[in-house]
């Protein structure tokens, strides 16, 4: 065979022409004289269909002995089909089995989380894992247009620093020749260092958090985007937090449509956040908590799951009982039908149990204290679009905030929170930009001077007003997909309890 070969994503090019394609087989189903083989590239999916009357016995061989992931190599006529997986089949004349694959592990039949976080390295093949880390390249790729499109610089944060910068309960230490280092819980304080050099910067990068929760908001490392902007206040960075996110989703409507569709999203929810982000003070917030229509929204909701798990447990023993007389692309369809309801009905088991808890802690809410994952989905149920909650009070936020001038209780920080519940994606604010108030703030929160002293020199040479950001990459791509937990919304996740693979 040739070695010039062609991605599946680009057989459109290809309609009537003969190419040759490499990949693995993703899934097989024959009859007397055929085989249909369902290939995948890394770029899609493509029907490959072997006719024993129009190949030699080699390529006829081939085709018989393909296992699951087998690599393989094929050459055949591309013809339009809207009907297949990617609109095109391949009519195959040659094929050629690179590796044959043992039997494989992971199956359509239904696998427990532990199992298949066991198996990452192999569940990355699938079509669900396919389109989600394909939109994760998405919004990487805007994010970096975004903000070199407005004269910003990307710039590296050190991962390795000498302090921590959000709080001491969450670093990860370790020996450095002789004294302690700590894995980088975020780039912001030397992104101020390089916005005080070069006027508007973003750090992207991995940071680091040893916060010991198991929620499905929470990795232990994870990847940060971080602005920093000279001369910015607080509603310039909201503006541009939200023309950031804008920039984000339409791009992944206008690029990930196939994916998009893999994954079944509602993308109703995502045209509505292209503009207009409701401004939300913290005592609105606050207000919403407490509000005769967040009850009323909570008792409606728990409603809901109910009579949809009801209807999944009908359509799954309605899958069982014509189990025994379907054909066998029948019970693959079933299995795989069937792993969706357990993996629903496991959602909604876990969501009956928190809404009661949620509801509490929402009417008991006291001013003053920060807002946990679930006080901020049921607000964020209030809107159908992400919302952007500012001017905290100053007690449980970072040393670095700047007050608010016209209320010494706040902070000017902001979080935007995305729809449908998926809460925070973004913090920031101001940054204080008077040493002696900065130098104060060191102290009162106990942190050693001595570390600080090159970013009190930032306030020494110069200070000006100035503001930043962090954008959680994998819980904003958790919201862009629609998914209920963001372990899959990077390729090896590092929870609590998992290090492997």
């Amino acid at each position: 065979m040739t070695p010039d070969h062609v991605d599946i994503s680009a057989l459109k090019n290809h309609e009537g022409q003969s190419v040759t394609l490499r990949g693995w087989l993703y899934n097989k189903r024959s009859s007397k004289g055929l085989h249909f083989l369902v290939m995948r590239d890394g770029t899609g999916l493509s029907q490959c269909v072997v006719n024993q009357g129009e190949v030699d016995e080699s390529s006829w061989q081939a085709a018989e002995s393909a296992t699951q992931e087998s690599s393989i190599e094929l050459k055949g006529l591309v013809r339009a089909d809207e009907k297949q997986v990617g609109g095109y089949e391949v009519q195959v004349t040659e094929m050629n089995l690179i590796h044959q694959a043992e039997e494989y592990p992971i199956t359509p039949k239904e696998h427990g989380v532990d199992f298949l976080m066991n198996h990452r390295h192999l569940w990355l093949r699938s079509r669900r894992q396919w389109a989600i880390l394909r939109i994760r390249n998405s919004v990487i790729m805007s994010i970096h247009n975004f903000f070199q499109e407005r004269g910003f610089l990307q710039m590296d944060a050190p991962i390795l620093t000498g302090t921590a910068v959000e709080g001491t309960s969450t670093l990860f230490e370790m020996e450095y020749f002789g004294r302690s280092a700590y894995l980088t819980q975020s780039g912001q304080l030397h992104g101020e260092a390089m916005a005080m050099a070069f006027g508007k910067i973003y750090t992207f990068g991995p940071t680091f958090r040893a916060e010991k929760s198991k929620t499905r908001r929470h990795l232990t490392e994870f990847w940060m985007i971080e602005p920093e902007m000279a001369f910015y206040d607080l509603e310039m960075t909201m503006q541009l937090a939200e023309e950031m996110l804008s920039r984000i989703v339409s791009d992944a409507l206008a690029n990930c449509q196939a994916e998009l569709e893999v994954l079944d999203r509602d993308l109703e929810p995502l045209k509505r956040s292209l503009s207009d982000y409701p401004r939300v003070s913290y005592d609105e917030a606050v207000e919403i908590l407490h509000s005769e229509k967040t009850r009323k929204m909570v008792e409606d909701k728990i409603e809901s799951l109910k009579s949809e798990a009801t209807a999944l447990t009908t359509e799954s023993a309605e899958g069982k009982a014509t189990y025994g007389q379907a054909k066998k692309w029948q019970k693959r369809k079933i299995d795989v039908r069937e792993g969706e309801i357990q993996r629903r009905q496991s959602e909604i088991e876990e969501e009956l149990r928190n809404l009661p808890k949620w509801l509490k802690s929402a009417q008991e809410f006291e001013w003053g204290n920060d807002f946990g994952g679930s006080d901020e989905t049921l607000i964020t149920w209030h809107y159908d679009r992400p919302i952007i909650v500012h001017r905290f009070p100053h007690g449980f936020k970072a040393f670095y905030m700047k007050r608010d001038p016209e209320d010494d209780r706040l902070a000017l920080g902001m979080d935007v929170l995305a729809p449908e519940g998926y809460g925070e994606i973004v913090g920031g604010g101001e940054r204080a930009d008077d040493l002696g108030f900065l130098q104060d703030q060191v102290k009162k929160h106990g942190l050693p001077e001595e570390a600080f002293k090159w970013y009190f020199d930032l306030r020494r040479y110069g200070s000006v007003q100035h503001a930043g950001y962090g954008l959680g990459l994998e819980r904003t791509v958790t919201w862009i997909c629609g998914i209920h937990h963001l372990r899959e919304t990077i390729p090896f996740a590092r929870t609590l309890d998992r290090l492997y693979p």
